[in-house]
């Protein structure tokens, strides 16, 4: 089954369906699942700390009636936009990753998933993502996020 190929712009920007020529680009919907995955806002905690000047724990409405306990969609990663480029960061982005894309492993789309943080740069925060599929084959999947006027 195929879907439309979703791309991440950037924390400001969000994402968007890519183009193939003039029409729009189609994928097995993996990518797009991640991507929606990491960057839809999960509700926050109640013990995590908001970003200065933020009451909004967000979240998506649906979660309020999950059809499995604990199921939640997207992940906390917003938590980490105004953080200071420390390892303590990356391990939190890591840690925010790999819970919201546990669901790959439980639904028995991933055999694992391993999630890798880094620094490439200045004000950004890269994330390689690895789904390894039940067959053996691995997906990655990287990601730069910017983390300049947070």
């Amino acid at each position: 089954m195929t879907d439309l190929r979703t791309v991440f712009l950037d924390l400001d920007h969000g994402i968007d369906l890519a183009l193939d020529n003039a029409l729009l680009a189609a994928d097995d919907g993996l990518e797009t699942a991640v991507i929606l995955s990491l960057f839809s806002d999960a509700r926050a905690k109640e013990d995590d700390a908001l970003p200065l000047g933020q009451t909004d724990r967000r979240g998506w409405w649906a979660d309020a009636y999950p059809a499995a306990d604990d199921d939640r969609f997207g992940s906390r990663l917003w938590l980490l936009r105004a953080a200071k480029q420390l390892q303590q960061s990356l391990n939190t982005a890591k840690q925010y990753a790999e819970e919201a894309l546990a669901w790959l492993i439980a639904d028995g789309v991933a055999s694992s998933v391993d999630v890798e943080t880094f620094i490439p740069r200045d004000e950004v925060m890269g994330m390689l993502v690895r789904i390894h599929r039940p067959d053996g084959t691995q997906v990655p999947i990287r990601f730069e996020l910017l983390w300049s006027a947070m």
